[in-house]
């Protein structure tokens, strides 16, 4: 609210309305806008060259305040966005925010009016039946990632301003002894003013502070690569640091920027740091009522680990992600100390173990014997995810109830994969039961997914079910650096079993207080309610194992001395705010100061609202029941909409102005735009992902770019026909499938009323030709007016290819995933062909793409794509069969039974009162039919069709249900034989 009344007091040009000055029409004078720092400076003609072919709204202030205090972050972003041009253009303000972050508030100032952000809850999802319960959890969290896009388009009148005001909150995790804070620094554009500042407080004093040069990769925070040991800051950066405030400024002008980056892309600005801390209980801040206890001990002797490496060898693996990871295994079997016992296991197909029935201890030669096992890897076969965890549980185990191990040791089991479950038990659920009976509680499972084909909420789960971590390691991130990385996070465990207990009585809704571990660099953060502020002191009690002994720290913290001094680094952070806010030619920063300034003053209570969210939602994954999972999404559900945070539960809907013909603006519903989202980051910033891949090659012999490059065919650079004549045979829209018997002279349509996260089966003949095609559904409010509540359509076609290799392509709305001779990612707005051997792809950009497999089986599939989306409007796929002759009498799937079949229409004679019916005859099936009418190829067409109801009863073989597949490269047989009968 606070907020909200300083926008409405602003000034009219801080509001948006635009003085006649800044619309000159000469160059220099549209120049002069620009805050250049030093007002003799030239700007380079290119810079002037890149600005006047600006189509898009310039952005004249990006402003991004960070204010961390005791480790919990706050940012604000200000971006000032000017349309010069006298007809109302598409202004795009997006921000990448930290995964773990949440947004805490949007706010939007266009023409003068002020558009404010409200969180509400998502709608509840329809559920199945009791026979299939877990179906739709896969589309439940925010995939795990390092970054996130929040991203909003609005039209903004002539000559007017657009303000966007994003704020967002996290907790910095400390990992290998630092904490970091990433800023990202990507406006697509050079920015006429542009200023980062971070302010740190901390009650301890603040040591080992490092400001690192600006990061374009996506490497994960301590685990990246390694930094030169004295990193140079980006240019223009200045550094204060007193004991226990520090400020940071980043503030290049656009001369600068573009010497960094003429596309706007400058990267992340990286801030690490620590905080001194004594050997004890930890640091314990007080504010309103409510308590954050930080505690991270050092000094300790480490406890000795039985650890078992489990590595996937499938054929995907080789190459690149095979290379590295030999390379990482090499490094960690350096680092292992005399007193630890491992093992290997290695899976695809078969499971291979090192040392059968056995942990051995580290040595000389054992540690040369694990090198060789580790040598000989190849990679070959398919991932059987479930027998590897067996096996890796069953070694630890054995181990852990036999004669030689350490009492107080701490075991744990490293699996790492870069791909789904392929072999043997596929089915995620079973999978997680068979790992939870097969650990027992005793030791922990630490999951690591290479890539962007692992299910990575099977790998989530499995990890906090089994009292482990999972990591993320994306396709082109260096694997080698961030495996090491992760490791050194968990290979120096120092307690275990912590437990940690404060004065009865005295607190309520503590947050997580137990931990299975606790390891070297890092630390354990834990809030909660003070039921009785009046109190003198707080009593802590924490109790651990250390290597051969038990622990027991105590101590009494004096509640009101604590009260002080969190109250004073609060104002200290408020100070140092204030004394950004001063700066000159910013005219955002007053407005950030006084929106962080507001949260920090609650920074205890927020701590706590944003750890109990995060347990919420993980305790909401490891439910075993309905129930537990209901009461756990209800609390998250309820303590996002109080903290006002964006969460998996939560939507955040904005009040978005049309602007009229006139240029006036009329008001607008209240809608949730695709573009108000959180997305994820892959694919988002052109040029800072997967673009660059297709366009650079560094020439380098065994260079990824380089062998893509090779793989191109074309691109096509000119305009490209987008109609198309193919088979009428399809599944598209809501969905609705149409199917045509060339040899009957008929057309068959019918719908499928699937669930959000269904997988269904459109094509099967994986024994014959080799070919499988699944579908999986994406749900959207039904328009008013509708009959039905909700509609689906198809956000994710997989087509997967076993002859004469395995192959695949993945197609959404926004790109093409082609994993053949190589793996590529294609994005969907530019039009290029590729070829791959058995497979190739013809992207026609924002229209479709032609999937062809050999020379006679092609597919294609159309692009649904919405520049302003209605709220019941998802982008979505159409898939048509182009060419069918490649596909065996056998084939199978909701369209591939019906290629070789004959139908026939018949007439039933009317009975009493019943008028006559027309039945379709197919496979000795009569299935009631009526005519209607299907408008396929993006509309542009019509097709006449016999309309069979009640989800196709009869007409296709089985029930629906028998074509849910368990996840999109699932190539399971038809359960009932072929199609014929």
């Amino acid at each position: 609210m606070l907020l909200l009344i300083l926008l409405l007091c602003a000034s009219p040009r801080a509001l948006g309305q635009v003085e006649d000055s800044d619309f000159e029409d000469d160059t220099d004078a549209d120049l002069a806008d620009f805050d250049l720092d030093i007002a003799t400076r030239r700007v380079p003609r290119q810079v002037k060259t890149l600005l006047t072919k600006e189509a898009k709204p310039h952005i004249q202030e990006l402003s991004v305040k960070t204010t961390i205090i005791s480790r919990y972050a706050f940012t604000a972003v200000y971006c000032a966005m000017l349309n010069r041009h006298s007809a109302a253009t598409e202004g795009v303000f997006q921000f990448q925010i930290p995964a773990d972050a949440y947004v805490s508030n949007f706010t939007m100032i266009i023409g003068g009016r002020v558009y404010q952000s409200e969180v509400k809850p998502k709608e509840k999802r329809v559920k199945q039946g009791n026979d299939k319960p877990k179906q739709k959890e896969s589309g439940d969290t925010r995939s795990e990632s390092d970054v996130e896009v929040f991203r909003m388009a609005v039209s903004i009148p002539g000559r007017n301003r657009a303000i966007f005001l994003l704020t967002y909150e996290e907790l910095l995790q400390r990992r290998l002894g630092r904490y970091e804070h990433a800023t990202s620094l990507r406006p697509l554009q050079l920015v006429s003013r542009l200023r980062l500042d971070v302010a740190i407080v901390d009650h301890s004093l603040i040591t080992d502070l490092e400001v690192l040069p600006l990061r374009n990769g996506r490497s994960n925070t301590a685990t990246g690569p390694k930094i030169p040991a004295k990193p140079e800051p980006p240019v223009t950066t200045v550094i204060k640091n007193d004991n226990n405030v520090c400020k940071i400024t980043f503030s290049p002008n656009i001369v600068q920027q573009a010497k960094i980056a003429t596309n706007g892309i400058l990267g992340d600005f990286v801030v690490r740091y620590d905080v001194q801390r004594d050997m004890g209980i930890g640091d314990i801040q007080v504010l309103n009522g409510h308590f954050v206890h930080y505690f991270a001990p050092k000094d300790l002797p480490v406890v000795p680990k039985n650890v078992v490496f489990v590595i996937d060898t499938s054929a995907s693996m080789l190459g690149t992600k095979m290379r590295q990871t030999k390379d990482a295994l090499f490094t960690i079997l350096r680092d292992l100390r005399p007193s630890d016992r491992f093992n290997f296991v290695s899976f695809s197909n078969r499971i291979k173990v090192w040392q059968p029935n056995r942990l051995v201890p580290v040595t000389p030669l054992t540690v040369r014997d694990a090198k060789k096992f580790i040598f000989t890897l190849m990679p070959t076969g398919g991932t059987n995810i479930n027998s590897a965890i067996q096996t890796g549980s069953t070694l630890l185990r054995e181990y852990l109830s036999g004669p030689d191990t350490s009492p107080n040791s701490v075991s744990l089991i490293i699996f790492l994969t870069d791909g789904r479950p392929t072999v043997g038990e596929i089915q995620s659920t079973a999978i997680l039961g068979n790992t939870r009976s097969a650990v027992q509680e005793k030791f922990c499972i630490f999951t690591i997914g290479i890539g962007n084909d692992v299910d990575y909420r099977l790998l989530e789960r499995m990890a906090l079910e089994n009292c482990g971590m999972m990591r993320r390691i994306h396709e082109e991130a260096d694997a080698s650096a961030m495996l090491k990385g992760f490791y050194n996070e968990i290979g120096t465990p120092l307690l275990s079993d912590i437990r940690i207990n404060y004065t009865e009585d005295s607190v309520q809704y503590v947050t997580q207080h137990l931990f299975t571990n606790y390891f070297n660099g890092s630390e354990i953060v834990i809030a909660g309610k003070l039921t009785n502020q009046s109190a003198e002191s707080l009593h802590v009690q924490v109790t651990a194992s250390n290597n051969d002994k038990s622990i027991i720290l105590e101590t009494d913290f004096p509640l009101q001395h604590r009260q002080t001094e969190t109250e004073k680094h609060v104002k200290a952070a408020a100070a140092a705010m204030a004394a950004v806010a001063k700066a000159p030619g910013s005219e955002g920063s007053q407005r950030l100061e006084d929106a962080l300034g507001s949260m920090a003053q609650d920074f205890a209570e927020r701590v706590w609202g944003f750890l109990s969210v995060k347990e919420g939602l993980r305790s909401r994954l490891r439910s075993q029941t309905s129930k537990e999972r209901d009461d756990h999404t209800q609390q998250a559900a309820n303590l996002s909409l109080t903290y006002h945070f964006l969460s998996p539960l939560t939507n955040l809907v904005v009040e978005q102005p049309e602007v009229l013909a006139d240029g006036s603006m009329a008001p607008a519903p209240t809608i949730t735009p695709a573009a108000g989202e959180v997305v994820s980051a892959v694919n988002e910033l052109p040029g800072d992902a997967e673009e660059p891949k297709l366009q650079k090659s560094d020439g380098k012999p065994g260079s990824r770019t380089s062998s893509l490059s090779n793989m191109i065919g074309k691109v096509d650079k000119k305009p490209v026909k987008k109609s198309i004549t193919i088979s009428k045979t399809s599944a598209d829209g809501d969905p609705h499938f149409v199917v045509e018997f060339p040899l009957s002279k008929l057309t068959v349509c019918f719908n499928i009323n699937g669930e959000p996260g269904h997988v269904l089966r459109l094509v099967s003949d994986h024994k014959h030709s080799g070919v499988t095609v699944n579908g999986k559904l994406i749900g959207a409010p039904a328009p008013p007016g509708s009959h039905k509540q909700q509609r689906t359509y198809f956000s994710t076609i997989t087509i997967v290819v076993d002859q004469p290799r395995r192959a695949y392509i993945e197609v959404t709305p926004k790109k093409v995933i082609l994993d053949g001779r190589d793996r590529m990612v294609l994005p969907c707005h530019s039009s290029v062909v590729v070829d791959s051997g058995a497979l190739s792809v013809a992207v026609i950009g924002k229209s479709n793409v032609t999937v062809s497999v050999g020379g006679n089986v092609s597919f294609v599939i159309l692009l649904h794509q919405y520049k302003n989306p209605a709220p019941y409007q998802r982008d979505h796929l159409g898939f048509y069969i182009g060419n069918s002759k490649g596909l065996s009498h056998n084939c199978h799937g909701l369209l591939g039974q019906f290629l070789y079949e004959e139908v026939g229409l018949a007439e039933l004679p009317a009975q009493g009162d019943m008028k006559p019916s027309t039945v379709l005859k197919v496979k000795d099936r009569s299935v009631p039919v009526v005519q209607k009418s299907r408008r396929i190829y993006s509309g542009t067409q019509s097709v006449d069709c016999w309309f069979a109801k009640n989800n196709a009863a009869k007409l296709i073989d089985g029930q629906y249900e028998d074509y849910l597949m368990s996840h999109m490269f699932d190539t399971g047989d038809w359960p009932h034989g072929t199609n014929r009968v």
